[in-house]
């Protein structure tokens, strides 16, 4: 196809892309929603370099279903919507009953919430696969849920023409599933998509808990794979041991199951709370602690330390463990709750460990934009186009 954006004299024209951004009508769009609002984002510092050097903006179009008023017109893009509601839309994409808008180079889908396209698109389909986690550990999903992400990852077998993950222990899992490696691109993802701190939020958030003065922070959506139970056990082991008894506050929507989050002295349950009081959170921190089963990616660990927050970090997190040199966390055994207990004492009691940690890991998320994140999907969306 010929792509609907010009370029300037003397190069390739950008291709035309259609990203199907569902997840951002969920209720809840967790993990995949910030991947899809920080690509949107990306794309659009992409543009505005583009522009302030003459030249022409990517020629990015939003497909979801319809809403009104549609928050996808924060980023001034063209929205295409269908009529159908979320769940029946993607329900038809599953069937095969309703597709992408034809007329496009490629179609990004955000995850494997995937529409086929239009038989007279001609254009390319990419796919973001997150993880396969409910294929290695299937106890951490719902039977329902298993199935749909099964059937979803073999139609995207059959419908994409290259995916993009997050990690390289996701490439290899979905190369293990079919894929083929040539049609597998590994890009991480950014760090730098949370706003300034609302200090006051933050502040207000805690002392409405009952919290006042220094505090560990976990952040995640509830949910068994996260691995609560073995996070609380260390706690309870590693608070006699803290220089004081710092609460840990968890921060985080619900989400499904029983997260094993019961009554345990000094956890202290904030629930969601939005993304600027979050920054305000993670600044006052002393300690961060993340330590699911599995993950694909794993952000809250560099947004940790994009705050200049000390990290303990299970070695099942790639966003950390898959970096080049020493983790900048403490890396753990999330199945070794003794090892998790340790850690936390030592972030919090070592001040020459909690300094190197802070200045590591501030150097280390400074390097992962979401600008880099989009300049990277759109190499890949070139050459399919």
């Amino acid at each position: 196809m010929t792509a609907a954006v010009p370029g300037v004299a003397g190069e390739p024209a950008l291709p035309s892309v259609l990203i199907a951004i569902e997840q951002l009508r969920r209720a809840v769009p967790g993990g995949i929603g910030t991947y899809a609002y920080g690509l949107l984002n990306g794309l659009a510092r992409f543009d505005a370099s583009r522009l302030a050097t003459g030249e022409e903006p990517t020629g990015i179009t939003l497909f979801a279903s319809r809403v009104a008023p549609d928050p996808l017109a924060r980023w001034g893009r063209p929205v295409r919507t269908s009529p159908l509601s979320s769940r029946v839309l993607t329900r038809a994409w599953d069937l095969g009953l309703a597709r992408a808008p034809a007329g496009f180079d490629v179609v990004h889908a955000v995850s494997l919430a995937a529409p086929p396209l239009a038989r007279r698109n001609g254009g390319a389909l990419t796919v973001m696969v997150h993880d396969l986690a409910w294929r290695s550990h299937p106890e951490t999903t719902t039977p329902r849920g298993r199935r749909w992400h099964e059937g979803a990852l073999l139609r995207a077998l059959r419908r994409a023409d290259a995916f993009v993950v997050p990690s390289a222990a996701v490439a290899s899992a979905l190369v293990a599933a079919g894929a083929g490696a040539d049609t597998v691109h590994v890009i991480g993802h950014g760090s730098d998509h949370l706003p300034r701190p609302d200090l006051a939020a933050a502040e207000a958030t805690l002392r409405g808990s009952g919290v006042d003065g220094p505090y560990l922070l976990a952040v995640s959506t509830l949910e068994p794979r996260k691995n609560f139970p073995r996070l609380l056990e260390a706690y309870r082991a590693a608070r006699s041991a803290l220089p004081e008894p710092l609460p840990l506050v968890v921060a985080g929507p619900i989400g499904w199951g029983d997260a094993g989050l019961g009554e345990t002295t000094g956890v202290v349950l904030v629930g969601h709370v939005d993304d600027a009081a979050l920054s305000g959170l993670y600044a006052g921190a002393t300690g961060f602690a993340y330590v699911p089963i599995i993950e694909g990616f794993g952000l809250p660990p560099v947004e940790a330390m994009m705050a200049g927050v000390p990290v303990v970090v299970s070695s099942s997190v790639p966003s950390v463990t898959e970096c080049e040199g020493d983790p900048p966390a403490v890396v753990v055994d999330p199945g070794d709750t003794d090892a998790i207990a340790a850690a936390l004492v030592a972030v919090v009691s070592d001040r020459q460990l909690a300094d190197s940690l802070r200045a590591r890991g501030s150097a280390f998320a400074a390097l992962r934009t979401w600008e880099a994140v989009a300049t990277r999907h759109l190499a890949l969306w070139e050459r399919l186009a």
